[in-house]
C-alpha cells in the first residue's frame, strides 16, 4: 500500500499547495523518492500544458477544443495543395558541419530534385539541415514549428512555415501530408515521432508508408533492441520490424521513397533541375 507523509504541523513556513511544483532550487526530498529532483523543471506555459492539466471549467474545455479546431484547419488550409512530401524527423542539437546535419542536407537536397517536398519540424539542427537541402536544390522546404524553451526558433529555410500551439497539431500536419518518413538522430521528440508513425502505420491508421531510420551507428543498438525484446516476446511482428529501414546511404532512401510512392501509391512527383537559391 503507498502511502503519504502528513505535512509536519510544526514546520514553520508556508506550505506548498497540493498540485504546485515545487520552486526551483527545492530539497529533492519534496520530490520522489527515485531521485526525479530535476524532473518536470517548469518550462514557460505553452497552450496545451493548461488543456492537459486536469479538468476545469466546461467553458474553458470548450474553448480549447475550440482553437485547437481552428489550429487544425489553419494547418491545413496553409498545406493545401503541396506537392508529395517526405517528412524528416531530427534532432535541434545536432548543427552545421555534423554528420547528421550533412545527411540530412544531402537527402532534402535529393528529395527536392526527385520533386518531393521536404517536410520538417522547421526548427535548427537536423531539421534544419533537410530543409537547406530542399532550399538551395529549389525545392519545397516546409516548417512546422513549435514555440519550445529551448532550441525551438525556426530555420531560414523553410517556405511555407506556419506556428502551432499544440505538439499533437503539428504532428498530424507532419503525418497529413506525407508519404514518407524519415528518422534522422535525435533525442525523445524524435523517438515519439517515429514510434507514433510505427504504431499508425502497424494499426492501419494511415497507409503502409515507408519509415526508414537514417543513421546505422546511432540508430542499430535501439533496432537491435527491438528485435531482441519485443519480437523475441511477440509484442511486435517481424512484419513491424521489416517496415523499419535502417540504412546509412543516402541514395537507397531516395530509391525506396519514390518506388514506394510510383508502386504502391501511384504519386508521381516530378523532378525538378538544379535552380539553387530559387524557392518555389
Amino acid at each position: 500500500m503507498i502511502r503519504f507523509n502528513e505535512p509536519d504541523s510544526g514546520a514553520s513556513g508556508p506550505q506548498p499547495a497540493p498540485d504546485e511544483e515545487p520552486a526551483s532550487g527545492s530539497s529533492s526530498a519534496q520530490w520522489c523518492e527515485l531521485g526525479h529532483a530535476d524532473w518536470g523543471r517548469y518550462a514557460p506555459e505553452v497552450a496545451q500544458e493548461p488543456f492537459l492539466r486536469g479538468p476545469r471549467r466546461r467553458f474553458r474545455d470548450t474553448w480549447s477544443a475550440l482553437r485547437i479546431g481552428l489550429e487544425f484547419a489553419r494547418g491545413s488550409r496553409a498545406f493545401a495543395g503541396l506537392p508529395p512530401a517526405v517528412t524528416v524527423f531530427g534532432s535541434a542539437r545536432f548543427g552545421e558541419g555534423s554528420p547528421p546535419y550533412e545527411s540530412a542536407r544531402a537527402l532534402g537536397d535529393r528529395l527536392a530534385r526527385e520533386g518531393f517536398a521536404v517536410m520538417t519540424g522547421g526548427g535548427p539542427g537536423v531539421m534544419e539541415g533537410a530543409n537547406r537541402g530542399a532550399f538551395d536544390a529549389g525545392g519545397l522546404s516546409v516548417g512546422c514549428n513549435i514555440t519550445l524553451p529551448e532550441e525551438q526558433e525556426p530555420n531560414p529555410y523553410v517556405k511555407p512555415r506556419i506556428e502551432f500551439r499544440h505538439f499533437f497539431v503539428r504532428k498530424v500536419m507532419l503525418v497529413k501530408h506525407s508519404y514518407a518518413f524519415v528518422a534522422m538522430p535525435g533525442g525523445l521528440g524524435t523517438l515519439d515521432e517515429l514510434f507514433e508513425v510505427a504504431t499508425l502505420v502497424q494499426s492501419g491508421k494511415v497507409r503502409d508508408f515507408p519509415v526508414i531510420m537514417m543513421g546505422t551507428e546511432y540508430w542499430k543498438p535501439l533496432h537491435d533492441a527491438l528485435r531482441a525484446t519485443l519480437l523475441a516476446r511477440s509484442a511486435i511482428s517481424d512484419g513491424d520490424m521489416q517496415r523499419l529501414v535502417l540504412t546509412d546511404d543516402v541514395e537507397h532512401v531516395v530509391q525506396c521513397i519514390r518506388q514506394c510512392a510510383e508502386r504502391r501509391f501511384g504519386v508521381l512527383p516530378t523532378a525538378r533541375p538544379n535552380t539553387s537559391g530559387v524557392s518555389w
